[in-house]
């Protein structure tokens, strides 16, 4: 008899197992506390903070919420909730050390392990959302990372992925410094006039990409203070790129560091201006007008000067750095809008808030700051209304980071837990 209970009480329970398991079945409800809330719509910070999950999304938010029966309660401490970071500039296929000899020694399959691995990094960091801005000579590699985050095969952010990069003969990505008898390739598709980047940008969305991505300008010097960089594209030619996209209804995004390839840029209608160390005063009004954000990438520029291969080599960063730090004052007060992003890839991934962190040193305030990245941020992925805020309806992307960021944006730095679509993937030892 005590063998035939042992049975019945084991089957009962795979049974109530398998049922719990059915498509369809909702996991428990999940209660977040922590000891504050960042209101980012509000500028303002909650205290105490909770965040009621059902699912992959938010139900309710508040100083208190509904503690469902059943519900999981998990109190934070003395943390913030915020929502998931958005990084607008990055590259999984880059990791720290030499980019083009990476770029040429490694294999595609290898660069899409650790480009796997960059994904799960940049979450454990908080940054629940990213723009892929190029896979460096890794093709459509990104289409297939994007895929298994998405299937819940791999932990990643959610991702909008451009694929290659597009570059003309010789530009900004081409494998200027080499051998010509080895024919190294360049780490972006060439398109050469109208006819080639329409049937570029074809092949790419064929493959999966979600925007464009454009190099406009390069390569840069800076002398005496004067900065100087040659454009890629015409205007004409940018005008035909967003076109061609827009028939798809996606966008193109352009790797535009000064004129006059940012105002061919603005003027097109790409939907960011990445990097943009120099805008002339019409740039910048054209900006503004039509709310395109320039995305500045300080980390970057920081990293490759504390990190250069001579002291005049990490001399020359440093004054690139500077110059653009005093134009991106003079973009601010122009009221420009900006997004966050980091170009992490070259530096290591999942260390890339240190961008929020300059971004105030250079001029922002903490609230502008985190406004830019989240709510700017959503809007510039695509994902409006769904990502950005700690709201009900939202996806339940939620971080908890240590201290207030409000009065000390580098608390974004400390991160204790992340969830992406209501599921934990950090939290607390």
């Amino acid at each position: 008899m005590a063998a035939r209970a042992i049975l019945v009480t084991a089957l009962l329970f795979f049974l109530n197992s398998a049922i719990a398991q059915q498509p369809g079945s909702q996991p428990p409800a999940v209660v977040l506390h922590a000891a504050r809330l960042l209101d980012i719509e509000a500028g303002r910070v909650i205290q105490p903070g909770e965040v009621l999950v059902e699912g992959d999304r938010i139900r309710e938010v508040g100083s208190s919420v509904p503690h469902p029966s059943g519900a999981q309660v998990m109190d934070l401490g003395d943390t913030t909730l915020m929502p998931g970071l958005i990084d607008a500039h990055v590259h999984l296929f880059l990791h720290p050390g030499a980019e083009d000899l990476q770029t040429v020694e490694e294999s595609v399959p290898q660069r899409t392990i650790q480009a796997t691995l960059a994904a799960r990094d940049d979450l454990m960091g908080g940054f629940t959302a990213e723009r892929d801005m190029g896979t460096e000579g890794a093709g459509s590699a990104d289409t297939a990372v994007r895929n298994a985050i998405n299937k819940g095969l791999i932990p990643g952010p959610r991702l909008r992925i451009s694929g290659n990069a597009v570059d003309i003969l010789g530009g900004h990505e081409d494998a200027r410094n080499y051998n010509p008898e080895q024919h190294v390739l360049s780490n972006a598709t060439y398109a050469n006039g109208i006819g080639q980047i329409i049937e570029v940008i074809r092949q790419q969305f064929k493959e999966g990409a979600d925007f464009i991505k454009m190099y406009e300008t390069g390569a840069d010097s800076l002398r005496d203070g004067k900065f100087s960089t040659p454009y890629q594209y015409s205007e004409a030619e940018l005008a035909a790129a967003v076109q061609e996209a827009a028939r798809l209804g996606k966008r193109v995004a352009v790797h535009a560091t000064g004129e006059p390839g940012t105002h061919y840029a603005a003027e097109a209608g790409v939907e960011s201006v990445d990097h943009a160390f120099q805008l002339s005063d019409d740039t910048m009004r054209l900006m503004r007008e039509k709310q395109t954000p320039a995305v500045p990438t300080f980390t970057i520029i920081e990293y490759f000067a504390d990190h250069a291969a001579s002291p005049a080599a990490g001399e020359r960063e440093r004054k690139m750095l500077d110059f653009h730090a005093q134009e991106f004052r003079k973009q601010l007060a122009a009221h420009v809008p900006m997004a966050v992003g980091s170009d992490v890839g070259p530096f290591p991934h999942g260390t890339q808030a240190r961008e929020l962190v300059l971004m105030v040193k250079y001029g922002m305030s903490p609230l502008a700051t985190l406004q830019a990245d989240l709510l700017n941020g959503a809007r510039l992925l695509g994902w409006e209304g769904q990502i950005g805020a700690l709201k009900s309806g939202y996806f339940a992307d939620v971080i908890a980071v240590q201290g207030n960021p409000l009065e000390d944006i580098s608390a974004t730095e400390h991160v204790v837990f992340v969830m992406k679509g209501g599921e934990v993937y950090k939290q607390p030892h």
